[in-house]
This record gives structure tokens, sequence and C-alpha cells, in this order.
């Protein structure tokens, strides 16, 4: 991290980069033509971009090829450069005068098999299961929070939905993220700050006086003071009706008991568990100003699912900070708590 490295007094931090061919270095190549490099990192489904522009004032820069895989290497020079990624090339464009090439990577291939629409169904199989098999036939690989892996998916259609837009759907209604990185497809548990091995990512601490400018803002949102799902189950013959609303409550803390050393502990029996109903909605959050999700699930546990993680997605959008950094950190990536 930057606030750990140390340099000479009066001396200037530079900034250094190495960029790669498929597995041949052509920063060489590119170094006295090289007018910027701008990279964003994305979160969610939306892939990470590269963009380069390069002075063509003599006519002498070559076109890469579509489809042509980039590997960017970023930091200061005399410090370890910190590898952000491999990208596709996807667009290239030539203007002037004065003569520029503008080369444009995404982190994701989306000219290929991710953005297909396909025809498919899911039965009685888990979330894990159904990223794994979209990423095998993508050619990346699958890394799954464990929290999220062994959701069940009873029945679920890919009706002419790209595999894309079938990941961000699920991530949605399970309160997930999706992305591709590094020839990865992750899919983890959003606003949690950890990886999707289950590992916590070390928090960076910001100071006000590592920054030219920031922005904060905070909003009532709306508000909703709650969500609100349904679900029917259309394959359960009886007739029976019953709705039934719940809502979130903190748990009570209750002090420890003080018990005799010998005590036995008393077991209770447990009550017969109820069935669930074949009809109903479920909220969280309070009642009074609610986001109703349009959708029917086919179980109260995707439903509960889906109204929890869209009132997670709302609570995290009640406050927004940005800051600009008067030196840049390369060890910053997206889900990295501040």
């Amino acid at each position: 991290m930057l606030d750990a490295l140390t340099f000479d007094a009066g001396s200037t931090l530079t900034p250094d980069y190495m960029l790669m061919l498929d597995s041949r270095d052509i920063t060489g190549n590119i170094s006295d033509r090289l007018m910027s490099m701008t990279l964003t990192d994305n979160r969610g489904f939306e892939a990470d971009q590269l963009d380069i522009e390069l002075n063509d004032a003599d006519g002498q820069v070559g076109l890469p090829v579509r489809g042509a895989v980039l590997t960017v290497y970023i930091g200061w020079k005399g410090f370890a450069l910190v590898c952000k990624g491999k990208f596709t090339v996807d667009e290239v464009e030539h203007r002037g005068a004065p003569d520029v090439v503008t080369i444009r990577a995404r982190s994701a291939d989306f000219r290929g098999t991710l953005n297909s629409r396909r025809e498919g169904s899911w039965h009685d199989t888990t979330l894990g299961a159904i990223v794994e098999a979209i990423a095998s036939r993508n050619r990346l690989e699958a890394s799954v929070a464990p929290s999220l892996a062994g959701i069940k998916i009873p029945h679920i259609d890919q009706s002419q939905e790209s595999d894309a837009k079938f990941l961000t759907r699920l991530a949605e209604r399970n309160g997930g993220e999706v992305s591709v990185k590094m020839g990865k497809l992750l899919f983890l548990k959003a606003g949690q700050g950890v990886t999707a091995s289950g590992k916590k990512i070390p928090q960076v601490t910001i100071t006000r006086s590592d920054g030219d400018r920031h922005h904060f803002a905070i909003a009532d949102r709306g508000a909703y003071t709650g969500v609100t799902a349904k679900w029917l189950h259309t394959k359960d013959p009886k007739p029976q009706k019953q709705k039934v609303k719940l809502k979130r409550k903190k748990k009570e803390k209750h002090l420890r008991a003080l018990e005799h050393p010998k005590a036995k502990p008393v077991t209770q029996k447990k009550a017969p568990k109820a069935p669930e109903a074949r009809e109903g909605e479920y909220m969280a959050g309070e009642a009074d100003n609610v986001f109703a999700l349009t959708t029917v699930y086919a179980t109260k546990a995707q439903a509960m699912r889906a109204a929890q993680a869209k009132w997670d997605k709302l609570q995290r959008g009640v406050a927004e900070f940005s800051i600009s950094l008067a030196t840049g950190r390369a060890d910053i990536y997206t889900e990295t708590p501040v």
C-alpha cells in the first residue's frame, strides 16, 4: 500500500505501467506514443474497461486485432506494479487530425457467448451449480461465495436471455454481485467486504489529506421503509389461501441466567413443523412506505431472499461518497471496505 511506501525527501513519484499483448511485453513499443491510459474498475456485471490512446502522427501505429488479450500492470516507478487483470480488445478507433488511435478493451468478452441469447431450464439444483455450468460453457473459472453456493433453486427458466442478464437476475434475487475479472466468473455477496472464497478484504483508511476533491451525500430514499415479495405454489392442488405478512425485527439480547453447575438441561419438545402456506407475502423492513416487488416467486424462501436482497440494496444507496486521491492507489479495487 502507498501509505507504507517510503521515498527520498524531495523526490517525485512517477506513474509506471507494463502492458502485455497475449504473453508478449509491448511496453517499450508504445511508451513513446502513449498519450493516456484509463482503467475503470466497475462493480457488478459491468465489465472493467481499459482505454489506451496512442499518438499516430507518423501513421505507423498498427491497429490491434479485436479479440486480442491485454494484461495491464500499474503503479509507481521504484515499487512493485499491481496486476489489474486481463482485458479483451473489442473496439479500435482512429481519428484525426492530429491522428490518434484509441484501443478499448474490457474484462469480459461481450462479443462472445456471454452476450448470446439462450433457452434453457434448471431443475432441483443449487445456485453454485448454475454458476459453475454457465462459467464452464463460457470458458471461465467460477468462484462463488460459500453463503450463496448452497442456495437451492427448485426451478428457473432462461428464456431468450443472455448468460450475462440471467446471472444478473440471479444475483439480484439472492443478494449477490456478479462480475468477470481475470478470467473468473465471480459471484459474491454484495456489500460484505469479502472475496468469493469468504476471506475478508483488508480495510483501507483514507483521510481528507489524501485527496484533492471529495463529495458526500446522504438522502432519505423515498422513502422506502420496507420491501414486500409474494410467492405462490402453482403445483399445490390444495385450494387453501393464506396471506402472511412478516417483518424483520432486531434480535433481543438476554443476560445469561444463573444455573447450578450440576443442573441438567431441560429438553423441550419441538413443535410439529407447520406446512408452508401455498400463497403469501413476506416483508423486510417496516410497513410505513413499502416497495413491492412485482415478481411472484415459486416458494416462500425465494420471496424472502428477493425481498431481503432488495431491502439491503436500498439501504446501501442511502449514502454516497467519492474522493479523488492526490496520489493514486493501485491496490484498491471494488468491494474494498473504506
